[in-house]
């Protein structure tokens, strides 16, 4: 009973609980929230959330991810690669930070969960070897890059569309750098250098923190916002006034296509309970409501397209005299004998009625004080198919970051991870995550890193960081009003610049070419579909597996001499005469339905090579495995050189093989006699049969040499 209590509960491992764990654990807790605070109020960003959403995924799934985990020092919380795959995810489906996108980020984070769960309690914790690390290398340094660059535009004050290609977003970015907010930039090259220096020599203080609070105060003090609000009328820009006029025209019949969708969904519900699902009346309004959605989807990619055009404008202001109101004239456009106040204002989001501009810097702005709602995910089946393969490729990625941070903690800390019970952990927390209002989350190597550098004894001090961030909900969210965005940027490269390791793909390279070209693919594919990351990966991993798959259809076949010191060798290699009465051949691999032809052809070449030998030897050590297309071939070419005069002899077959052998009755068809144990014993029996028949050469390069006496 103590121990299915223990399997339900995992964290009752982490009891009897002492005062000295307690102060361990305690002060590890408090550190590691010091870098998670600032750091999930980043990556919420980073995944296309408001910055506030960070702080709910850094709550409960923190606590609960320890609690049902095996790690006992693993950080669990918002990370930068599962949260670009989240915005990679989401944002050909909705607008970025929209309440849609947001709702979608939450069952994103319960589809994740699911997986993981699911795989976790069917254990199949293998099948993220599906995952090469050649792959994740790849896809890894990609990411980081895509990562940085994205945050580039936050760092100079500049919008960047998000459109299907990332490569022409950034460029998109780097056309703009003229425009350049130099207060952001300063704020985000500070914050750079304070977390730098820190790190470089004080590595024990909280960098990331000290850089937030010192940035925010100087925001707080010099006025960084600047907001303005104005009508599509103060817009003097006629191209600028044309789109956001289209803008809102377009914004209307979005809403009566969605309205008319509802209108007609709850139609098709009752028609389908009172005259059946196929029923004439029922497919026709079906079919009404699809071709509605595909309106719909135009009308929105419009707006889209329309919102790009507008953000990437820029205003000059002229305040207006004698009660009018001020007009904001394109950048470089003021009519003369006008001053303008000297800023550039941007729309960030078109709209219809009043317009908000802004003309400092963008800071993080209101955050809801006090707890996330617990209420249960809003489901959009229509949705999950488009969402499966993302939430299959974030499960994965997620889980074998978490577990390669777990294992490398545990060769220090010699604790036992058991990667099941890390998926269900993870499961949970994600499960867990999206009742709380939770994008997805997964293990994270620096706060984990920060965690057991602090003194972290079991998860209690987990326990203990999401305690310290529901006090930040509860009593500190209007302290991160003014946290530049371009602060939030900088800690997020900061973080990746330690995930880029091109050595690792080098070094992947020099171990096996297959590897290292599965790595290069994956870091193109990944920076070329971005932002669509998951096809990236999902073209890495089937390269890799094709690549192994190729490997093993054409294993290595050595013809065997004897060498000087007694040992059989590879005749070609290292020089070694032939026998004229056997051809001993080995062969190093699998023998299964993928390379059985090859495996034919290899030993009837080395039969044709030595036309003179009435013996084959065919040396087994190297054979781990025989499938039934394997099976039929080796009878067949038994079978075959039995009738050109050739005895077929086998030494050194696995236990896995003969058992095969026996079940399908090629044991018995081989015979006994004709299976040994080691190639030498194979070949002194070839030799003494030989010898009976009168054909044996005492000369034979492959007959065993007598053992020594001394």
């Amino acid at each position: 009973m103590k121990l299915s209590f223990k399997t339900l509960f995992p964290f009752l491992r982490w009891f009897p609980y002492s005062g000295s764990i307690f102060r361990a654990d305690f002060l590890a807790g408090l550190t590691v929230a010091l870098v998670l605070v600032p750091q999930s109020m980043a990556y919420a960003q980073l995944a296309g959330m408001p910055a506030y959403y960070g702080l709910y995924a850094a709550f409960l799934p923190v606590m609960v991810a320890a609690m049902w985990g095996s790690s006992n020092q693993l950080g669990t919380g918002p990370v930068a690669v599962v949260s670009l795959l989240t915005a990679s995810s989401l944002s050909p489906l909705a607008a970025v930070g929209s309440e849609e996108f947001v709702a979608l980020a939450i069952m994103l984070s319960l589809m994740v969960g699911l997986v993981q769960l699911a795989l976790g309690i069917f254990k199949l914790g293998v099948i993220v070897n599906f995952l090469s690390h050649p792959v994740i290398v790849g896809f890894t340094n990609a990411a980081a890059m895509i990562i940085g660059l994205s945050q580039v535009n936050k760092l100079i004050g500049v919008p960047m569309g998000r459109s299907e290609h990332f490569v022409e977003d950034i460029w998109g970015v780097v056309q703009q750098v003229g425009d350049t907010h130099l207060p952001s930039l300063m704020m985000g090259v500070a914050a750079i250098a304070i977390m730098w220096v820190i790190r470089r020599w004080a590595p024990k203080l909280p960098g990331v923190l000290i850089a937030v609070a010192l940035t925010t105060v100087v925001s707080w003090s010099i006025g960084f916002e600047r907001n303005a609000s104005a009508r599509i009328e103060q817009i003097a820009e006629p191209e600028a006034r044309a789109l956001l006029t289209e803008f809102a025209r377009t914004d209307g019949r979005i809403k009566e296509i969605t309205d008319q969708i509802g209108i007609k969904a709850a139609e098709l519900k009752a028609l389908q309970k009172g005259h059946g699902e196929l029923s004439h009346e029922a497919v026709t309004i079906n079919y009404e409501i699809e071709l509605a959605k595909l309106q719909l989807k135009d009308r929105e990619d419009e707006n889209r397209r329309r919102n790009r055009a507008i953000r990437s404008m820029a205003f000059e202001r002229v305040a207006g005299s004698n009660a009018q109101p001020d007009i904001f004239h394109a950048s470089g456009k003021v009519p003369a004998g006008m001053q303008a106040d000297g800023r550039l204002w941007r729309i960030p989001k078109a709209g219809g009625g009043d317009l908000k501009l802004t003309g400092g810097g963008e800071v993080v702005g209101n955050v809801p004080e006090g707890l996330p709602s617990i209420s249960a995910p809003r489901i959009s089946w229509s949705m999950i198919g488009s969402l499966l393969s993302a939430a299959i490729v974030i499960s994965l990625v997620g889980f074998m970051e978490a577990i390669s941070i777990a294992k490398a903690i545990a060769a220090k800390t010699k604790q036992k991870i058991d990667p099941n019970q890390e998926l269900i952990g993870q499961g949970l927390a994600n499960i867990v995550g999206s009742f709380s209002h939770a994008f997805p989350v997964s293990g994270s190597f620096s706060r984990s890193a920060v965690n057991i550098n602090a003194g972290a004894m079991t998860g209690m001090s987990s326990v203990f960081t999401g305690l310290f961030v529901l006090l930040t909900l509860l009593f500190l969210t209007p302290l991160l009003y003014h946290l530049p965005q371009a602060v939030l940027a900088a800690v997020i490269i900061m973080a990746v610049i330690g995930l880029i390791n091109f050595e690792a793909v080098k070094h992947a390279w020099h171990a096996n070419k297959h590897d290292g070209i599965a790595a290069g693919v994956t870091f193109f594919a990944t920076v070329g579909f971005a932002p669509h990351l998951d096809s990236g990966i999902m073209i890495g991993a089937g390269l890799a597996i094709g690549l192994y798959l190729y490997r093993t259809m054409t294993p290595r076949v050595a013809i065997l001499g004897r060498h000087a010191d007694g040992s059989l060798r590879d005749a070609a290699i290292n020089h070694l005469p032939g026998s004229d009465l056997v051809t001993a051949v080995r062969f190093d691999g699998r023998l299964y339905f993928a390379n059985v032809s090859f495996f034919e052809e290899a030993i009837l070449d080395a039969v044709a090579a030595n036309p003179k030998a009435s013996y084959l030897l065919v040396v087994g050590n190297g054979i781990n495995e025989i499938d039934a297309s394997g099976e039929e071939v080796m009878h067949h070419l038994v079978e075959r050189l039995r009738g050109n005069g050739v005895t077929v002899v086998f030494s050194g077959l696995k236990k896995q093989v003969i058992d095969v052998m026996r079940a399908t009755g090629l044991f018995d068809y081989i015979s006994q006699k004709h299976i040994f144990a080691t190639a030498d014993m194979a070949l002194a029996t070839i030799h003494g049969w030989a010898a009976e028949r009168g054909q044996d050469d005492f000369a034979s390069p492959l007959r065993p040499m007598p053992a020594t006496r001394f």
